[in-house]
């Protein structure tokens, strides 16, 4: 946005005339090449008027009373718009002609709208919200911060102005930063995306700017443990405690399906006793606040007992003894090289392995293993079919091979 362009001009509407042969006055406010206009509530007659100074003709008080009216208003004008300049904020001719008027309008800017909304989000940390969902949208918000700065040289935008082409600019400099790949790229503008439509829903903006744009996701393989990979790392033993008890930990998430937040959360609040008499875990997603129950398999169970007198679980009250994610997927890739895995061996990486290897490729029908999953949309459960799909259809190239001469 260019902040250079202004001009403040006072001009008479000669088409208008009264009774008395008067015509308006009118100041005319231009920012950036777009105007705003206002009566000053004055009158003159034409041939009184000089239309290159915009001031009355003559010496005689009233005469000098009006332009000194007119001085001060656009005195006004230009330091309003100094103001602006010097504190960056945004503005438009609009913005200059209702601080004139003191009848400032509520026009919501970019980073005031998605700061109210971060602020509701954190009010409800741990109800509806989890902290990696508040963190996203604080580092959404950031993106969009620097962006403005840097594209537009301003501190805040009007969320009016927001268009398709803002959108655009905003996907290319967050390629063109090398935050991530493709879909770290697209969940910023779709985290943005729910920022604008908030403002349609408030009638702060005219239209969704986000109307024809289309989300772009790469499409991810996701990596999984086979049963022989699975099977030799419940069998491998450690000679350090702290990768025996992260392998435990990983294992239980491999044959329940838990994500790690719902692993570090667990307590004997969530294991309940199903119809049949077996124990089950039943606790709600952080992620998506969804129902998972998930049946207690017994190395499930095995891992439970092996822990219910750890330090750290007598303490917090919980099930497992979980350390942060961070040192948990490091340990995680010694625990894969200890157990010659060729694989990249990531927390996440057990709850695709509880879908496919453990669920899907032993006949679970896949509306269990999504009610298991707690997934919201059986289309979400379908993926890890794909997955097993494909992993039939390598297991029969192999066999294709072996018996492909015979005839």
């Amino acid at each position: 946005m260019e902040t250079n362009s202004f001009s403040v001009l006072c001009y008479i509407r000669k088409s208008r005339l009264n009774q008395q042969g008067e015509a308006n006055l009118f100041l005319r406010i231009t920012a950036n090449y777009k105007r705003a206009e206002f009566s000053i509530q004055r009158k003159v007659k034409p041939e009184k008027w000089c239309s290159i100074r915009g001031r009355v003709k003559g010496s005689n008080p009233q005469s000098k009373a009006l332009n000194h009216y007119i001085d001060e208003l656009e005195s006004k004008a230009y330091n309003i718009h100094s103001k602006l300049v010097l504190k960056k904020k945004p503005f438009t001719a609009e913005t200059i002609k209702h601080k004139i008027l003191n009848t400032e309008s509520t026009n919501k800017t970019v980073l005031e709208v998605y700061d109210e909304h971060n602020n509701q989000i954190e009010q409800l940390l741990g109800l509806e919200y989890s902290y990696g969902a508040y963190r996203r949208h604080i580092r959404t918000r950031n993106h969009l911060a620097d962006f403005v700065q840097k594209e537009y040289k301003i501190k805040d935008i009007f969320i009016k102005e927001v268009d398709l082409k803002f959108i655009n600019r905003f996907n290319h400099y967050l390629k063109t930063k090398k935050i991530g790949n493709q879909n770290t790229v697209t969940k910023y503008v779709v985290n943005f995306k729910k920022i604008m439509r908030i403002a349609a829903a408030n009638n702060w903006v005219n239209k969704d700017p986000f109307y024809h744009w289309k989300a772009k996701w790469k499409r991810v393989e996701r990596d999984i443990l086979t049963e022989l990979e699975l099977r030799s790392l419940i069998e491998q033993e450690f000679d350090v405690p702290r990768l025996e008890q992260v392998r435990d930990i990983f294992v239980f998430s491999c044959f329940t399906g838990l994500a790690y937040v719902d692993v570090k959360k667990l307590s004997s609040n969530h294991i309940v006793i199903s119809l049949d008499g077996k124990r089950c875990v039943k606790i709600n997603r952080s992620k998506t606040d969804s129902r998972s129950v998930v049946p207690l398999l017994p190395t499930s169970e095995e891992i439970l007992s092996k822990y219910r007198d750890h330090p750290l679980t007598k303490k917090n009250g919980l099930l497992l003894p979980v350390i942060s994610n961070q040192k948990t997927n490091a340990f995680l890739k010694e625990i894969a090289a200890i157990c010659k895995i060729q694989k990249n061996l990531t927390f996440h990486l057990a709850r695709h392995t509880f879908a496919t290897t453990v669920t899907l490729a032993n006949g679970v029908p896949i509306e269990s293993v999504s009610k298991m999953l707690g997934h919201q949309s059986l289309k979400t459960t379908q993926i890890y079919a794909k997955v097993i799909d494909k992993k039939l259809m390598e297991d029969m190239e192999v066999v294709r091979g072996k018996f492909g001469l015979a005839k």
